[in-house]
């Protein structure tokens, strides 16, 4: 039996890190542990995405897209979001 770790079939399937297709496929999956991370934090908070949205003055189908896909999200809003609407900080590591 042929055992392979996720990062080995992501190379095969993908690419190695550093090629398009697989820094494409990283990206997307930030943004969508973002989300995640947000509705997390808002559930925590015992807020929904109305109420959430209306402190932050973005409608819920908005919170709803971020949570599900945070991809199309600028760093104004995240930092609403984060600070503004749930009390929380935000801290941005850039690697090079």
């Amino acid at each position: 039996m042929d055992i392979r770790t996720w990062d080995q079939v992501k190379d095969d399937v993908y690419g190695v890190i550093g090629t398009e297709e697989r820094d494409s496929l990283e990206r997307e999956f930030e943004s969508f542990k973002i989300g995640l991370l947000l509705r997390k934090a808002r559930e925590d908070k015992a807020l929904t995405q109305k109420q959430l949205g209306e402190i932050i003055n973005k409608k819920r189908e908005y919170i709803s897209r971020v949570e599900n896909d945070g991809s199309n999200l600028t760093l104004k809003t995240l930092y609403d979001i984060v600070e503004k609407g749930l009390g929380g900080k935000v801290k941005i590591e850039l690697e090079f």
